[in-house]
């Protein structure tokens, strides 16, 4: 269940780090080994990423010893990285300490759909000039801009895809190029991050956690896999408030039953 939590709003501008720690506090599933799984089943959705678009990434590998467009792309993704692996190492026990529970996640999910919604109306009363179509045409400073919104989403109920995609556009990028290097921006991103944290807490994942490790990294992988792809052509034709007043709608929810006590979230 986890795993498909994972795979379906990695990539939507909902985020997963909140809806797997709201699922895993229904499911009772918590304490650090849980925060070690959803960690770990990232990768999982990561590999949809680099399996659908395995010729980019092969091209780019390819061509970093001579291809200058090639090492643009490659030095625009690691500029873009270091922001938020900066800031996460700095600050990273202090934000699991005190935000990851899902009352601080329903206030991030509905302050993240307020900005969205902004964004959004400030897209259609003043159509900006987009200045990049295509990954390919960015700069490193277009790059470390959207590094620097990344930064947003280690506040878990942010969310990662949220806070590259729109900043991105409100950098100059199109809908589709900020879309697109939102997903391959989270190569590096989530793949350090599950490093980082098999080296620091590999004790955690014991002989007997393989098996849930295993299904919930599958899990991840296919359902994200669907979901790339259907984002690309979402956005080539619509834009993000329903998933705006979604974050809105399931926030509120969260909230009303922590106040009214129907549930006791952990």
């Amino acid at each position: 269940m986890l795993g498909i939590v994972e795979g379906l709003t990695e990539f939507l501008p909902v985020s997963s780090t909140g809806h797997l720690i709201v699922a895993g506090s229904v499911a009772g599933y918590t304490g650090e080994q849980a925060k070690m799984f959803e960690i770990v089943i990232q990768a999982g959705a990561i590999l949809a990423v680099c399996w659908e678009y395995r010729a980019k990434l092969y091209a780019v590998s390819r061509g970093l010893a001579s291809d200058p467009r090639a090492q643009r792309f490659a030095l625009n993704l690691l500029v873009a990285f270091l922001p938020a692996a900066v800031i996460g190492l700095a600050l990273g026990k202090a934000i699991k300490a005190h935000l990851f529970a899902p009352v601080p996640v329903a206030c991030a999910f509905i302050a993240g759909a307020f900005v969205i919604l902004w964004a959004e109306r400030r897209q259609k009363a003043r159509p900006a000039v987009v200045r990049i179509g295509s990954v390919d045409d960015m700069t490193w400073s277009d790059a470390l801009k959207v590094g620097c919104a990344q930064c947003f989403a280690l506040i878990p109920g942010t969310s990662r895809s949220g806070a590259t995609i729109i900043g991105g556009m409100l950098f100059g990028l199109s809908r589709v190029a900020a879309t697109e290097f939102s997903f391959f921006l989270a190569i590096p991103t989530l793949f350090a991050a599950t490093a980082y944290s098999l080296w620091k807490d590999a004790a955690l994942v014991g002989a007997g956690a393989l098996p849930a490790f295993g299904v919930g990294f599958a899990a991840a992988f296919a359902s994200a896999f669907v979901c790339v792809r259907w984002l690309i052509r979402y956005v080539s034709h619509h834009d993000f408030v329903p998933f705006a007043w979604y974050r809105i709608a399931f926030g509120a929810m969260i909230l009303v039953t922590a106040w009214a006590g129907i549930v006791t979230w952990d």
